[in-house]
């Protein structure tokens, strides 16, 4: 089935912030009156009467998971209705989205709620979330006739990117931070083909010179302020009110970095109720890193009035940003959604990443950011008992492996400002254990491990 624009997806541009509509987007996809954001908005949606049926499109999306059509088999692309029009012969696909709703059990008795689950976006083709934004911008690049694609990451966006750059037989660049990346995460940049350079600097760093950069060559910025990212990554969220029958969570709970991603999502849930594809918002709230918490601090110190840069310091390294770009569109949808913003220790961190294993599911040490703030949130009254909660995780456990192996030996916090309080999580450590070669050894063992289950 090829995509086909409509009233639905005719959409512009916005600058978020002056509200100027180009008509196009500068290479650093920057407003060019006053240099903040552009997002795209579609002005059809607002007509009386609606410009689609809310019972049609769910029927529309729901009878396309049948489909052997590569765009339908797509859970970004097979929303294709509620995005900008890119023609079909322009799309890069590797099947994303499509991502599992978990009960998480332990988690719930834990926190006290009962109806807790996770939508793993860690279970995308590149293990990451990523993954249904890159596609919609990659295959605007791929429409554009760009050769080269680029991006700033700490790790999860270069993989992305790298990967449906190859399928589009584009070439990418990857600028990191030298020293401050995961090596699973590297690792697949370097697979996929790309230009990789460690530049002796911070994620912002990297940043500015990729600014700098997409300004004087033809090369194609694929970071989250372009709006084609967040625009893919919406559907997450539709996605998630399909698997739950189209009931909205009390809440929903975002790890924040960059914040284009709890932006997305927000601005997902305000177009669907605009829409009347749902009849009341979920909370949205973001958690960060207590060591790169600059979201938090422009919150909960300036009323988001501003947001101070800072240097980011935490372990979780797809969070470790100090300017997040999408800072006044997560503001937008945290107050439009009544959410709230939290931050965590690299302690509690540490416990939640290991909690939500133990429900079989597992985490990047990002994504645990979400348990590790439910737990906070719900001490503060602001998550109730009886209320719903879906946790996004945002990154596959085997994302970052090294903090895994650390935790359970019980040496990720040596030597750190941390240990003493990290001798909190003894508990939850699974260190393997080292025997000699007897069947006696073995079965004293489990008989060991049976006695403090």
């Amino acid at each position: 089935m090829s995509t086909t624009q409509t009233a639905e997806t005719v959409s512009r541009l916005r600058c978020i912030a002056c509200a100027a509509t180009p008509d196009s987007a500068a290479q650093d996809f920057r407003c060019t009156l006053c240099g903040d954001l552009l997002e795209f908005f579609f002005p059809g949606w607002t007509s009386t009467p609606p410009a689609a049926d809310p019972a049609a499109l769910k029927s529309l999306w729901l009878s396309r998971c049948t489909s052997r059509d590569a765009l339908d088999q797509s859970g970004v692309w097979r929303f294709r209705e509620f995005l900008p029009h890119i023609p079909a012969e322009h799309a890069i696909t590797l099947r994303e989205g499509n991502t599992p709703l978990y009960r998480l059990p332990r988690c719930a008795r834990a926190t006290g709620i009962e109806n807790l689950q996770a939508k793993h976006q860690g279970m995308n083709p590149t293990a990451s979330f990523k993954d249904t934004g890159m596609t919609f911008a990659a295959s605007s690049a791929h429409q554009g006739k760009f050769k080269w694609v680029a991006c700033a990451s700490t790790g999860n966006t270069s993989a992305s990117m790298a990967a449906y750059a190859a399928r589009g037989n584009m070439h990418s660049l990857v600028l990191i931070p030298e020293g401050k990346i995961s090596w699973g995460k590297l690792s697949q940049s370097l697979d996929y083909g790309a230009l990789t350079c460690q530049l002796r600097t911070d994620f912002d760093g990297c940043v500015r010179i990729l600014n700098e950069l997409v300004r004087q060559k033809p090369v194609y910025l694929l970071n989250s302020v372009n709006p084609y990212r967040i625009e893919g990554q919406k559907t997450a969220a539709i996605e998630l009110l399909e698997q739950l029958a189209w009931e909205p969570p009390d809440h929903i709970i975002v790890p924040g970095g960059n914040l284009g991603n709890s932006s997305a999502i927000g601005k997902a849930l305000l177009e669907m109720r605009d829409l009347k594809l749902i009849w009341r918002l979920p909370k949205l709230s973001i958690i960060q890193a207590q060591g790169a918490n600059p979201f938090y601090r422009s919150v909960r110190e300036f009323g988001g009035k501003k947001l101070e840069a800072m240097t980011a310091d935490t372990m979780a390294t797809a969070i470790r940003i100090g300017n997040p770009a999408s800072w006044k569109k997560a503001l937008r949808v945290l107050q439009a959604t009544g959410g709230e913003v939290e931050q965590v220790t690299e302690v509690e961190i540490a416990a939640a990443k290991a909690e939500i294993g133990a429900d079989g599911i597992g985490c990047e040490p990002a994504s645990a950011v979400t348990l590790a703030g439910l737990k906070k949130l719900r001490r503060s009254g602001f998550v109730k008992l009886g209320e719903s909660v879906v946790l996004i995780l945002t990154g596959h456990l085997l994302k970052d492996p090294d903090f895994t192996i650390k935790f359970h030996r019980g040496d990720l916090f040596t030597g750190t400002p941390q240990e003493t309080e990290a001798a909190q999580t003894k508990p939850l450590q699974r260190a393997p254990v080292v025997l000699d070669a007897n069947l006696g050894a073995v079965i004293a063992a489990l008989d060991a491990a049976e006695r403090n289950s």
